[in-house]
């Protein structure tokens, strides 16, 4: 099949750029003519709360992608349309992960579209913001009325789906492994090139800092007497897109400096295996979620996590076997880690991990992608 995939790629940074560069990958690997339709702008710099939009990591090879769309300017979204109707794509996925995106990416798909096949697919992260702003329900409406059908990775998007959808058919499927972020190394090895010391035990809380993330509820975690006098430290690694002062005024008021490694540059991709080669647990404290990347470059990296019973992260961590699943509250993750560590559970929660990974294979993605395409299909001819 000729296919297209509409959403961000290299060299633009993120989850969303870096599962849209693999899944091209996988498609290509199965016999698909595949190319990623990316953005020649995707935030305004208003709008970007990081330091720079762009990764100075090499381009995966093999991939085809050409950067088009412009998402705030309503003329090159008709043109791009127009221009990639011209070359008839069997099969359009596109993703959606925030109702800015709504318009622009919805006007390409609409305008891209065959006469008579429904043969637009989107690979939906939320459907729901997690920071909501005005406008939001419009431009998902406007998106979503532009689909034919819809392929979610958690639960909780499957499910609130409906509220916008109507009867078009959609399919759930686990968010797959991030399997291109390097190989595992051994734990001291990491530690060294990290430049830490081994006789420490160390927590990760990896990507982006958002305040939904709950970094707040871990460092508090990390102050109770539990945590402060153990030889447990907390790597912190990843950009702030919230008020950085915030998080380093409350490390100060907690008295964490000593436990706390900040490491709050973008994280390059051929440097994410030491962070997490070198944890032996990765903690996701999430006030609101859906599903996330993270989970799946711990399994990668095959490390047990801590998650929050929020949205669908506990769909991803089985709690007790590949990891925990805690309330949203400080005391709830203190009590976990001191779990982990006091009761020696790294190596049995290990053996779990490894049995669990194998459930999220791309080709499974793929599988349900073209499931939908032939649901879609299907609904056309009746």
């Amino acid at each position: 099949m000729k296919i297209f995939i509409i959403g961000p790629a290299h060299p633009y940074r993120g989850g969303i750029a870096a599962l849209n560069d693999r899944l091209a990958q996988q498609l290509l690997a199965e016999g698909h003519q595949t190319e990623v339709i990316s953005f020649k702008l995707q935030y305004p710099g208003l709008l970007f709360p990081g330091t720079t939009q762009f990764t100075d990591s090499p381009a995966p090879k093999g991939l085809k992608q050409r950067r088009l769309i412009n998402s705030i300017n309503p003329l090159n979204w008709i043109y791009t349309g127009l221009k990639l109707r011209k070359e008839k794509p069997d099969l359009i996925i596109v993703r959606f992960w925030l109702p800015f995106m709504g318009p622009s990416t919805g006007t390409v798909c609409r305008l891209l579209k065959r006469k008579n096949k429904n043969n637009v697919i989107a690979l939906v992260d939320n459907i729901l913001p997690h920071e909501k702003r005005p406008g939001d329900m419009l431009f998902t409406r406007y998106f979503t009325s532009a689909i034919d059908g819809f392929v979610a990775m958690s639960r909780s998007v499957f499910n609130d789906l409906d509220q916008f959808i109507g009867k078009k058919p959609k399919q759930l499927t686990p968010h797959p492994i991030y399997d291109h972020y390097g190989k595992i190394i051994e734990k001291d090895e990491a530690l060294q090139k990290l430049n830490l010391d081994k006789n420490y035990q160390y927590l990760l809380f990896f990507g982006f800092i958002r305040d939904y993330k709950g970094l707040d509820l871990l460092l508090e975690a990390m102050a109770t007497d539990q945590i402060r006098h153990s030889n447990i430290k907390l790597i912190v690694a990843g950009e702030f897109y919230a008020n950085e002062k915030k998080y380093i005024d409350l490390i100060e008021q907690l008295n964490l400096n000593e436990k706390v490694i900040l490491c709050t540059n973008y994280i390059a991709e051929d440097k994410v295996n030491r962070y997490f080669c070198a944890c032996d647990l990765v903690a996701q404290p999430y006030k609101t979620a859906t599903q996330s990347g993270v989970t799946q470059i711990a399994y990668h990296f095959e490390k047990p996590m801590l998650v929050t019973n929020v949205g669908g992260l506990p769909e991803i961590v089985e709690d007790q076997k590949c990891g925990y699943v805690v309330e949203v509250n400080s005391k709830a993750i203190a009590n976990a880690i001191s779990d982990f560590y006091n009761n020696k559970r790294e190596a049995q929660m290990l053996n779990e991990v490894k049995k669990a990974k194998e459930k999220f294979a791309w080709d499974k993605l793929t599988k349900t992608i073209f499931q939908i395409y032939n649901d879609c299909s299907s609904d056309k001819k009746s």
